[in-house]
């Protein structure tokens, strides 16, 4: 038991730091998947063994280590809010051990409508919440009010921004999942520049999947430029080489302030 509560604290420190001033608001939470775990693809961060499309990855292995969310519709916001981290505490039941922890929004709960705002926390997110020991109990609750704040990510031990390049991209058309953004976890704008060319807009797909069609034959190494929710630019040049693959992940050498 020891050795969890510290992956759990551990967990916390890496996937995000506090802001300079921490308002907290109030909302449910509910948890959903396995009660250890959860799956989620959504936001096509991650996959659980029965999501074929990126064989190996599973929800409960680092960095996300299972410390995940669905949002309802004011938290998910049709994907914009993907890869967006909280802080979530408990004080009303007699489990909770009124210490925050940190999830990272990961898909969405188009059910969770019957209240303002609404959590739907993986199983170990969830019992993350309880004092030691009494994880179970707080589990079998269901159902909780928590308090939330909105928390800068930070991926930690030199994680970049990483760019998943979707199976179903070809010669003209590329999208890809972007993951891994310290800061504000989400982007509003991302751009994209072919070798000799001007930066061109890129079209949210769904999730944390952006899209550009070219109708020509695109020519790498493609750049990615991204704008964060708080307005926020980076560049990652050349991030994408010539010759790319459908279904790989190109790692760039760049990331956002976690601060």
């Amino acid at each position: 038991m020891a050795s969890m509560i510290g992956l759990l604290v551990a967990i916390t420190a890496l996937l995000s730091s506090h802001c300079a001033s921490a308002d907290w608001s109030n909302a449910t939470a509910t948890w959903y998947g396995d009660r250890h775990g959860a799956c989620t693809d959504v936001c096509t961060y991650i996959y659980c063994s029965w999501c074929v499309r990126i064989p190996g990855r599973r929800p409960h292995e680092a960095p996300f280590s299972s410390m995940i969310t669905a949002g309802g519709p004011s938290i998910f916001q049709d994907g914009k809010e993907c890869g967006a981290c909280y802080q979530v505490k408990c004080s009303g039941h007699a489990s909770c051990f009124d210490r925050p922890v940190t999830v990272v929004v990961t898909d969405s709960c188009p059910d969770c409508v019957d209240e303002p705002v609404r959590f739907d926390l993986s199983g170990t997110a969830f019992g993350a919440m309880a004092a030691p020991g009494q994880a179970d109990q707080l589990l079998n609750a269901g159902r909780l009010q928590i308090q939330y704040t909105r928390v800068s990510c930070n991926w930690g031990n030199g994680l970049d921004i990483a760019f998943r390049v979707d199976g179903g991209s070809n010669p003209n058309y590329i999208a890809v999942a972007i993951e891994y953004e310290d800061g504000d976890g989400d982007l509003s704008g991302v751009e994209l520049m072919q070798s000799g060319a001007a930066w061109q807009p890129m079209q949210r797909s769904w999730g944390a999947v952006w899209k550009y069609n070219s109708g020509a034959a695109l020519q790498g190494p493609l750049s990615i430029r991204l704008t964060s929710g708080s307005g926020k630019t980076l560049e990652a040049t050349n991030v994408i080489p010539g010759g790319w693959t459908a279904g790989a992940t190109y790692r760039s050498v760049v990331n956002y302030n976690p601060n």
